[in-house]
């Protein structure tokens, strides 16, 4: 049986710079419930997001502060528990997110976790690339923010469904000529 429930499609949102956080033009990716968990939940999503090109996992939470990554896109697989999260920054959208969920988001979106159960869990994944950033808001790493995040290639992958999934669609379309890509 497989891991992933065939044929989901992702909510997308397009949060708009604010100033502080400079999020992407590209979409802020959201599957409901598209993970069924198993056993072992975190070694499920882990499998997953690794059988499409994703690494560097963690486990962990999401952190109750404002920030962003500028160099790399993340994946957020929940494995247990649920939470309320803004994504997009104080102008962007409070997001339910519970057991079985994954969000994809592209460089510069920011995300602070709100409330959480006590067994909240997740697996978080990045593609090939830079290691990991991690920006707390402010005008000066806003300002290094928007000369990086356009240099950030595309995922060869949608780290739930691969090489022809939602993301590798979405993000190619939105991407203008000569901004980072994967060969």
């Amino acid at each position: 049986m497989s891991a992933i429930k065939a044929g989901a499609e992702p909510l997308a949102i397009v949060f708009q710079d604010d100033g502080l956080v400079p999020n992407s033009p590209m979409p802020f990716l959201a599957y409901k419930g598209v993970v069924d968990p198993g056993r072992d939940p975190e070694a499920t999503i882990e499998q997953l997001f690794g059988s499409n090109g994703w690494g560097a996992m963690w486990r962990n939470g999401v952190y109750d502060f404002t920030h962003y990554h500028a160099t790399v896109h993340e994946v957020l697989g929940v494995a247990r528990g649920r939470a309320r999260v803004q994504f997009g920054g104080a102008h962007g959208q409070a997001l339910e997110i519970a057991a079985g969920d994954v969000a994809i988001l592209p460089a510069g979106t920011g995300h602070q976790c709100l409330s959480a159960s006590n067994d909240f869990s997740v697996v978080g994944a990045y593609p090939p690339g830079p290691p990991m950033d991690l920006q707390r808001t402010s005008p000066e790493n806003h300002a290094r923010a928007l000369k990086t995040i356009p240099l950030v290639a595309i995922p060869a992958t949608d780290p739930v469904m691969g090489k022809d999934g939602p993301l590798v669609r979405l993000w190619n379309s939105v991407r203008r000529p000569g901004e980072g890509r994967d060969p």
